[in-house]
């Protein structure tokens, strides 16, 4: 036990040194590697907004049915919109854009990067001077960074409108009724942090993949193995910081006096 405690330290040890790593190569990435991060940010944000548009309509469509019911019971229907919106725009929807890049990119990167390592292509770019984590991990982390935050902005969006489908086909709200009480407990400081913060999420996403492609062992098992390890450990890192950078981000706006 105590081995086996020694040993995950060592490995958190060794991921901030990565993360570390990558921070610094960022700066760099975005200009010299261009390219190859509009490739990857094409790659993530482009190729997932079938999924988030599909699973943000069917979250506000379904949340409608599940809340109209309840607050029709105690005539408190007319408020359906004002709080359907503020559980979309400033929680559920940012955390859910997350967790499907984290299925999505967390499976995709680490068995990318698991089989360059058991090819061996690793290893011939550091023979060759290349860094793999400026060449290969930092325009990953930055597109991820900067395709969240947009993702999030498609859900919140598709959430909304099958919410507002299924109150003009069942409900008694108008459209301009519906989206007047969708914004009326909401303010831009509740809604700009909830979104900014997916940045976060994607950087976390795109560096647990890609510590543990990077770390998987040489073998077609270990592929499918860090596949696994890879969605797992960035779906917990999304829920993870969000628990830690919610409370941040209140602070800051009330210390800040951010009002509008």
């Amino acid at each position: 036990m105590i081995a086996g405690a020694l040993l995950w330290c060592a490995e958190v040890g060794e991921f901030g040194k990565f993360v570390a790593r990558t921070v610094v190569a960022l700066p760099g990435a975005s200009f010299q590697r261009s390219s190859e991060v509009i490739w990857q940010f094409e790659h993530v944000a482009l190729k997932s907004l079938p999924v988030v548009l599909g699973a943000g309509a069917s979250f506000g469509l379904v949340a409608w049915l599940q809340t109209h019911r309840l607050l029709a019971a105690h005539g408190a229907e007319s408020s359906l919109a004002s709080f359907l919106s503020v559980a979309v725009l400033v929680e559920i929807g940012p955390v859910l854009a997350g967790v499907l890049v984290a299925a999505r990119m967390g499976a995709g990167l680490a068995a990318e990067l698991g089989s360059m390592v058991g090819n061996e292509e690793i290893d011939a770019r550091i023979v060759l001077g290349t860094d793999p984590v400026a060449t290969l991990v930092a325009p990953r982390a930055i597109a991820c960074a900067l395709a969240v935050p947009l993702l999030t902005v498609v859900i919140d969006a598709s959430a909304l409108a099958g919410s507002l489908g299924a109150e003009l086909v069942a409900g008694r709200s108008s459209a301009a009724l519906f989206w007047n009480r969708s914004f009326l407990f909401l303010r831009m400081a509740d809604i700009v942090p909830a979104t900014l913060k997916t940045a976060v999420f994607g950087l976390l996403v795109a560096l647990t993949a890609c510590w543990t492609g990077l770390n998987a062992n040489r073998s077609a098992e270990a592929v499918g193995h860090a596949a696994i390890q890879g969605v797992v450990r960035a779906i917990l890192a999304v829920f993870a910081a969000n628990v830690v950078m919610v409370p941040l981000i209140q602070s800051s706006v009330a210390y800040l006096g951010w009002t509008s």
